[in-house]
């Protein structure tokens, strides 16, 4: 039998574990050997059903089922054999945060955990005394995909013993939830997913948690530390088994090989809209490797521009949270009739260490941009302002950038032929492709140019990959 709700009032106190599950410290590449704790507000409490806002400006917002211990009876320096009897109950809970703070005050985590909603309880509880602590299941869904699945039964540490370790010098109220930690599978989440969360055990069940993901509107100030991301956070937040780093080893393939190349093996995989169309380069002979970050403009509004246009804006934020690598992509919906970026705020990108900007709208300023080292691709030249024809609106979101989708992320690779978009997860397979065919286009240029025919060459038939294969030791 369950009760109708995860909690009669408010918990005095939300405590979290940090790393519990084997699957998820073997995700880590760390074993704790204690466990080890931080505090999330009461009001980031939130029912099943209720929306969770993905903060403006960030792109991380990552999701952790877990099974919340509902305490019942005052526990006060309690013994590990007697930890669970203080316990009343257990329900399904979603351990949210945004990684793009956890910078601010890792291992505290309070911005980055801490924000209203960020801990969804329910539907119902499981009375704790109809349950084995040791055999109960937590599943997690996103969008109807199971994403997660574990058993209490692969915990680091059981539920007695986190009780007894808290009481040892913090009074445990009746009302305070204890977060038990979460299996292998956490990762992001964006704007219109749906996450759902259920823990069941020998035909009993909380039920799911359901929690839709929307998007945030008001930004951060600048009063206080502001979203910020980098490679080992996008790892962290989509975990090891599903996260995509662009190393310096693999920038350095991917910059080995054409764009043109590349172009031909997507277009292999069935990849044939991904190319950002119709710009120039202000660096034509400069190689572009980098990963999206995205900023969208919508058309001028008086009252928009007004509410939206000025202060630190989203174009500002947007160009303030770059980080080294990173290659800012502007949605400008090809409307070359204003500045979208001028010489300030490339410096500022330049500076910040990024490798490029992507614009389909115009460029203020372009010889003075055109004078940086780090390359712009825009539709054109225009000396107007932003505010004539756009408002900054969004930051870390997907966009249309010159007739392609671009999600941040993605892998914007530019030369002299144009700007291809590489979706993460093919990027190992494109290059290795595009190395091997370069390869072979060198085999058969060296025979064009000895004078061989381009028939049964280009492309090689039998006799000649025989021959490549002979060749290619030699290459």
């Amino acid at each position: 039998m369950t009760s109708t709700s995860p909690l009669s009032a408010r918990p005095g106190k939300i405590i979290a574990v940090h790393l519990n599950y084997r699957s998820r410290a073997a995700q880590r590449g760390r074993t704790p050997a204690v466990p080890s704790y931080f505090l999330k507000p009461a009001t980031s409490v939130a029912a099943s059903g209720e929306a969770l806002e993905r903060p403006a400006g960030t792109e991380l917002l990552g999701f952790e089922g877990e099974i919340a211990l509902v305490i019942g009876e005052r526990a006060r320096r309690v013994g590990p054999a007697e930890g669970w009897s203080y316990v009343s109950g257990v329900t399904a809970a979603n351990d949210f945060g945004v990684y793009d703070l956890r910078y601010a005050d890792k291992g505290a985590n309070l911005r980055s955990k801490g924000g209203d909603g960020f801990t969804p309880l329910g539907p119902s509880v499981l009375p704790a005394a109809q349950v084995d602590p040791a055999d109960l299941r937590i599943r997690t869904w996103v969008n109807g995909e199971l994403v997660q699945e574990d058993t209490t039964a692969e915990l680091l540490f059981d539920f007695g013993q986190l009780v007894a370790d808290l009481s040892q010098l913090i009074t445990l109220e009746p009302g305070d939830v204890i977060l038990t930690g979460t299996p292998a599978g956490a990762s992001v989440v964006r704007p219109g997913d749906v996450v759902e969360v259920e823990v069941d055990t020998a035909g009993q069940s909380t039920g799911r948690l359901v929690t839709p993901i929307v998007d945030g509107t008001v930004p951060f100030g600048p009063y206080g530390a502001l979203p910020r991301v980098d490679d080992q956070q996008r790892a962290d937040a989509y975990g090891t088994t599903e996260s995509f780093v662009l190393t310096e080893e693999l920038r350095e393939r991917i910059t080995s090989v054409g764009v043109a190349t590349l172009s031909a093996q997507l277009r292999k995989r069935g990849y044939n809209n991904v190319s950002i169309d119709g710009l120039t380069s202000t660096k034509p002979g400069q190689k572009l490797v980098g990963r999206a970050r995205t900023l969208r403009y919508i058309p001028h509004r008086e009252d928009l521009f007004r509410e939206y246009g000025g202060g630190y804006n989203a174009q500002k934020r947007a160009f303030d949270s770059l980080e080294p690598g990173d290659v800012l992509v502007m949605e400008a919906r090809g409307e070359r009739g204003t500045g979208t970026v001028g010489d300030i705020l490339a410096l500022r990108a330049q500076v910040r260490g990024a490798a490029g900007i992507v614009t389909d709208g115009g460029v203020r300023d372009v010889a003075a941009v055109a004078a940086l080292d780090i390359p712009t691709y825009h539709a054109g030249p225009h000396p107007a302002v932003l505010g004539r024809r756009h408002v900054p609106w969004d930051v870390d979101v997907t966009v249309a950038c010159g007739g392609a989708s671009v999600q941040p992320g993605d892998v914007i690779v530019g030369d002299a032929d144009g700007l291809l978009v590489i979706p993460p997860h093919l990027v190992e397979e494109v290059v290795a492709g595009a190395i091997e065919q370069e390869r072979q286009e060198s085999f058969i240029a060296e025979q064009v140019a000895a004078g061989a025919r381009v028939d049964g060459l280009y492309p090689m038939d039998d006799s000649w990959k025989a021959r490549y294969a002979e060749w290619q030791p030699k290459a």
